[in-house]
């Protein structure tokens, strides 16, 4: 078990003070982050809380999961580890664009004359 832990169904104005109020009840708070949106800077409903040791985080996990903040029941267990992404710089598969010419490459648009020369 880790000391890292995932808290979910977190309320939009739940800030980290209160978090880190909240899980020091269970042991020494190391670290306290609300995840947003990088474009929009708004919450995105949850965040990790990092105890000082094991002992800690599992204490705080029994105690904390299910409990109310904000009218929103906590959802509280170990953080997995993050998923590992695609290579998407180099190589096989994924990408793309490029290639093609967009636009009307090769039409004629001389109003119905495949010649190209006006009718007078």
């Amino acid at each position: 078990m880790g000391n890292k832990i995932f808290v979910g169904n977190l309320s939009w104005e739940a800030t980290e003070e209160e978090l880190n109020v909240l899980f020091s009840d269970a042991g020494q708070v190391t670290s306290v982050k609300i995840i947003t949106d990088k474009f929009t800077r708004q919450p995105k409903g949850f965040a990790f809380v990092e105890m000082a040791n094991d002992a800690d985080a599992v204490k705080a996990i029994t105690a904390l999961n299910g409990t109310m903040l904000r009218d929103r029941a906590l959802t509280v267990n170990e953080a997995r580890p993050p998923k590992e992404r695609e290579d998407r710089g180099h190589g096989g598969g994924g990408g793309g664009g490029g290639g093609g010419r967009g636009g009307y490459a090769g039409s004629n648009r001389s109003g119905g004359n495949s010649g190209g020369r006006r009718e007078r």
